[in-house]
């Protein structure tokens, strides 16, 4: 019975203070609970649907005192338009196939997301991620979770194509959620962050799913608030999901 219970009201705790990641000289604390047992898919759904993220097999909201910088934000698929600016990344990136495989991480992947780390987030909490954290960041997963590859034109039959981004995705039944995702920094110029959020909102599209979870919008941390772009959005607050419009 006391096994039954704790799969279907998982206990909750609370981070001490650390550095905020995001905002200099603030501290972050994030309440979490571990995703497991058979209604681990269920519970993670219900605290996406309150502004909850998963990494691995926990799921996590932020908690700090006297701060709600960090706004969980999600696509409304069905209202989305591109505009000019995505029309454009989108043709830039036509070339690039997308597949959605097993959640395994591979030796290719990882290889890619060490150019990511020391291009772009050099000195970062991830930037000293060993093969093995990366497996774990792939794999360790009780939900449905994939990993969506994408890559150019072969350059001779039957080869695969040079990958150059991947999203880490859950598949919820209400949308995707984007858990995280990386790319080749020699290829910048062709936006692929965005473009992969684009891609997913067809995906969601193709799949008549109405959301896409972007996770935590932060309005002063430029590397946080881009996400603002892909309106229509909403975020979540005290008031539940409401439009989300930037400052």
């Amino acid at each position: 019975m006391t096994e039954q219970l704790g799969t279907r009201f998982p206990q909750f705790y609370l981070t001490q203070p650390t550095p905020c990641p995001y905002l200099p000289g603030r501290l972050e604390r994030k309440v979490f609970t571990k995703l497991a047992g058979p209604l681990s898919r269920q519970i993670h759904e219900s605290l996406a649907r309150v502004g909850f993220r998963r990494s691995q097999t926990i799921a996590y909201r932020p908690a700090c005192d006297g701060c709600s910088a960090c706004v969980s934000v999600r696509i409304l698929v069905d209202a989305f338009e591109r505009s000019r600016g995505f029309r454009r990344i989108a043709q830039e990136n036509a070339d690039l196939s997308a597949e959605a495989v097993e959640a395994v991480g591979t030796e290719e992947q990882f290889h890619l997301l060490r150019s990511y780390l020391d291009s772009r987030h050099k000195g970062g909490g991830m930037s000293g991620m060993g093969v093995l954290d990366f497996v774990a960041m792939i794999e360790d997963t009780t939900i449905d979770t994939q990993i969506v590859e994408y890559r150019l034109p072969p350059e001779r039959p039957r080869d695969k194509g040079q990958l150059v981004a991947c999203a880490l995705t859950d598949v919820m039944s209400d949308g995707l959620s984007m858990v995280y995702s990386f790319f080749d920094p020699a290829l910048e110029p062709r936006s692929l962050g965005s473009y992969m959020v684009l891609h997913h909102v067809e995906r969601a599209r193709a799949a008549r799913l109405p959301h896409v979870y972007l996770g935590y919008l932060v309005a002063d941390c430029r590397k946080m608030a881009y996400k603002a772009r892909f309106q229509p959005l909403e975020g979540h607050g005290p008031e539940g999901w409401t439009p989300y419009k930037p400052r």
